[in-house]
């Protein structure tokens, strides 16, 4: 058996190709641009360029993206609050929420909710 050498990153531009199709086909669809926040607590910079990287492909293949950061010592209560504020925007398809260097350790399980597009 002869072994295949394959490129990671050629693999990956070929998906994000598919997706951006993909994103156009539903946006012209459902009319409606898709749209996603990310919130991030702390500001650790080895997340924040994670989230800055994912916000950067989201705008790439035409989704709507949105970053929130939040001081490290957030309190749930004021957490959950901008997340209900999104979950109440119809703009808003999607959550991403980082708390790698919170110092409260803050449970967002209990408070998710689906919300489907027809």
């Amino acid at each position: 058996m002869t072994a295949k050498r394959i490129s990671g990153i050629e693999i990956a531009k070929e998906i994000r190709e598919e997706l951006k199709v993909e994103v156009a086909e539903l946006t012209e669809k459902h009319n409606v641009v898709p749209g996603l926040v990310t919130i991030l607590v702390g500001e650790d910079p080895a997340s924040q360029s994670y989230v800055a990287a994912k916000n950067k492909t989201a705008k790439a293949l035409g989704i709507n993206s949105e970053q929130v950061t939040l001081d490290v010592d957030t309190s749930e209560e004021d957490l959950l609050k901008l997340v209900e504020k999104y979950n109440a925007d119809p703009a808003v398809n999607g959550i991403l929420v980082h708390q790698f260097r919170c110092r409260k350790k803050i449970d967002l399980a209990q408070h998710l909710r689906v919300r489907q597009t027809a």
